[in-house]
């Protein structure tokens, strides 16, 4: 009778093992990356929320007083440029969608610009770590991001005749092709927030 050859067996069965260990640590890291992307990305969710829920709320308050001072178009260039007094701060609402995103505004991370562009930049960090896995330090690593903001106004006007003067004729609004010719006796028709100022986030 022929032996049995146990030698190719026995010398497989330890490269089997490697395979095997090399596949589990290739799946295990491919999950800790994906686990830190996705706290990657949920961070800049909530940065860019919060940057946006700012920038909309300045642009609300920046609304309010144009429809405060509709009868005076001499103070309508200041407006739409943002050099407006007494308006509450708008960073509160950065906190609340980051809050709302699982992420939280860090110290001195919610800015507001005024130039190049009226905005806000506001940096935000994770709740929550990445979690375990094989990477050492993930456990205690927290995603942070940044995003930008900015306002800029949609409409144009005429220079108005006297400076900071009620007219008795309003100028015409031109707000992104859009004309609104304002009545002073008749101010139900009028445009909204989103007309008058854009909002979106800065590349």
């Amino acid at each position: 009778m022929r032996p049995r050859k146990y030698g190719d067996a026995g010398q497989a069965f330890p490269i089997y093992i490697t395979v095997v260990a090399g596949l589990l640590f290739l799946a295990f890291a491919y999950l800790a990356v994906g686990q830190a992307a996705a706290t990657r990305n949920g961070a800049q969710t909530a940065a860019d929320a919060a940057a946006l829920a700012a920038a909309q709320d300045r642009r609300d308050q920046l609304a309010g007083k144009w429809l405060e001072n509709v009868l005076n178009p001499g103070l309508w260039d200041d407006i739409f440029d943002g050099e407006v007094q007494g308006l509450d701060p708008s960073c509160p609402r950065a906190d609340q969608l980051a809050d709302d995103n699982d992420a939280h505004v860090v110290d001195g991370g919610c800015v507001a610009n005024w130039y190049p562009e009226l905005g806000y930049t506001v940096d935000v960090k994770t709740n929550d770590p990445v979690g375990d896995s094989i990477v050492p330090g993930t456990e205690t690593t927290y995603a942070t991001a940044t995003a930008k903001a900015v306002i800029k106004p949609r409409c144009t006007f005429p220079p108005p005749d006297k400076d900071n003067g009620n007219d008795e004729d309003l100028p015409q609004l031109n707000c992104r092709n859009k004309n609104w010719d304002l009545d002073p006796e008749d101010l139900s028709n009028l445009p909204g927030p989103e007309d008058l100022f854009d909002v979106h986030l800065a590349d």
